[in-house]
């Protein structure tokens, strides 16, 4: 049975991705997303979910800092339907809520609701790490943002169902791994690039691409780790490092630039087009 790390604690969104995906395995919760991408890459997980980008948040910064900083592999991805909760202990009431945890992401995604509530925000590590908390330590007058699959885990009435500010919230997670995906009948390309400190660069970079016709899904600068006010740039595109047309254009694009990481290639995830 493969081991499957994720972070938060049971209920979290990121284990719905790991039975999305994986179905029956072997569950390991981490506390932080870097403890994921350690377990995989020590050897004690086979696999690890990590959540990438919400559809209505953005992207989490962490989580491709931490894949050009690994030496692993995207396996897959899943896009994930994320409904939020407003949960707490028995007895309290919306009325009664002065503050409320949850992992920023959710709080982000729910923003609209709470700024009516009024109430004080604390962000967590994690959705149902954040109900865990208010249930273990007693605390009154305090709330949790998380999945309905938390309130049945942790026991908490629900006082508000779909809080979040976009009705079609989805969050994407990626599956890594130190093994590499198989080639399948739709695949896309992650992949990581600096560019060459001369004007232009990252035009002549893109038409790597632009010239093949090959279609890029996804286009993000971050912060360079190693030198200041320089950028690195994630790419996510349709199509395999196997294929002749992706192939020459990673040959071309190495030539362009600073450094160039292929992240994974990986089937394409249909549902989340």
């Amino acid at each position: 049975m493969p081991r499957v790390v994720f972070q938060g604690e049971r209920g979290a969104f990121s284990e719905d991705a790991v039975l999305r995906f994986f179905g029956d395995v072997e569950l390991l919760p981490r506390r932080s997303l870097a403890d994921v991408f350690e377990a995989v890459t020590e050897g004690k997980a086979d696999f690890g979910v990590i959540p990438v980008e919400n559809s209505q948040a953005g992207s989490i910064n962490e989580t491709y800092d931490l894949l050009l900083k690994y030496a692993l592999n995207i396996y897959g991805e899943i896009a994930l339907e994320v409904n939020h909760c407003l949960m707490a202990p028995a007895g309290e009431s919306l009325a009664s809520i002065k503050t409320v945890y949850s992992h920023p992401q959710a709080l982000a995604q729910c923003e609209q609701f709470l700024r009516k509530l009024e109430v004080e925000i604390v962000p967590t590590y994690d959705t149902a790490g954040s109900a865990k908390l208010i249930k273990e330590k007693g605390l009154v007058s305090c709330a949790a943002v998380a999945s309905k699959r938390v309130s049945e885990i942790y026991q908490m009435p629900i006082l508000a169902e779909d809080i979040q500010t976009i009705t079609d919230n989805y969050t994407k997670f990626f599956v890594i791994s130190k093994q590499k995906a198989k080639y399948a009948d739709e695949n896309k390309t992650s992949l990581v690039f600096g560019t060459k400190n001369v004007p232009g660069a990252l035009h002549d970079c893109l038409g790597a691409f632009a010239t093949r016709g090959i279609n890029l899904t996804k286009l993000e600068s971050r912060p360079s780790k190693n030198r200041p006010w320089e950028y690195v740039f994630y790419v996510d595109l349709e199509g395999h490092i196997e294929d002749d047309i992706c192939s020459q254009a990673l040959q071309d694009l190495r030539e362009k630039t600073r450094f160039l990481k292929i992240i994974g290639s990986y089937p394409k995830n249909v549902a989340s087009a």
